[in-house]
């Protein structure tokens, strides 16, 4: 059994694989973490390895708390990776989109991929059917253009929750939950039929934590993930165990 800990900008999400089956997966802030490592082993035994993926502060006591409890494996670029990378600068290659290309490239092999992460950051990636990392873009996610616009301006207000009922806004607040969400939406459209007209039989990958939020928005054609992440973190565990 692996435990898989992805520590994102915001939050960490701990999962337990059998092999390549996800058992179960919780979400916590980053100081409730060994908490719930430590219940974790004392109810579950079989655990024998843990990998963990961070792009946000994980100090290194507690890097060194979880070995404790397994020997701790950590994501990084010089890993034996289930795909090529042809990225332009691979020292900069964050280890979040390294696992989701991991995932893309083994549940979808021989495929032309297009995997979207909407989080902090909206990111995307693509790998050809030759097995190929070429790379792709990123931009703002949803939050951080809430907090652009009120950073960057003197009168409007920090949006911290939004629904959108329409995408005519008729007051402040509706009419930048209108830009922010709409133009997320337009862009990943505009995205993904740029990739499809390079491409032919592209298959669209979508997850990240306001994928739920988008998918029901977007007129393409896509398959959602919410774990898709945490599932590339565990394939390349197992690649790398010996």
């Amino acid at each position: 059994m692996n435990l898989i800990i992805d520590v994102g900008n915001s939050q960490v999400k701990v999962a337990v694989f059998k092999q390549d089956e996800l058992v179960s997966v919780e979400t916590m802030q980053v100081d409730a973490l060994l908490n719930h490592v430590k219940k974790k082993f004392k109810k579950d035994d079989t655990i024998d390895q843990i990998m963990v993926s961070s792009v946000g502060n994980l100090p290194v006591s507690a890097i060194e708390s979880l070995k404790k409890y397994a020997p701790v494996m950590m994501l990084t670029r010089s890993l034996k990776l289930p795909f090529k990378n042809d990225y332009g600068s691979p020292d900069t290659l964050g280890v979040d989109r390294i696992a989701l290309i991991a995932s893309a490239s083994t549940k979808y092999p021989k495929q032309n991929c297009l995997v979207i992460d909407a989080g902090s950051c909206i990111t995307y990636d693509f790998i050809n059917q030759e097995g190929h990392y070429k790379g792709g873009a990123i931009a703002p996610g949803l939050k951080m253009r809430f907090k652009a616009m009120h950073a960057f301006t003197e009168g409007l207000p920090l949006v911290d929750s939004f629904e959108l009922k329409d995408f005519i806004g008729t007051n402040t607040q509706e009419c930048m939950i209108s830009g922010a969400i709409n133009g997320s939406v337009q862009e990943i459209d505009a995205v993904i039929s740029q990739y499809q007209k390079k491409f032919k039989d592209l298959t669209v990958i979508l997850t990240g934590g306001d994928s739920h939020f988008l998918s029901k928005r977007l007129k393409s054609s896509i398959f959602a993930h919410p774990n898709f992440l945490l599932k590339g973190v565990n394939c390349i565990l197992e690649l790398n165990k010996h």
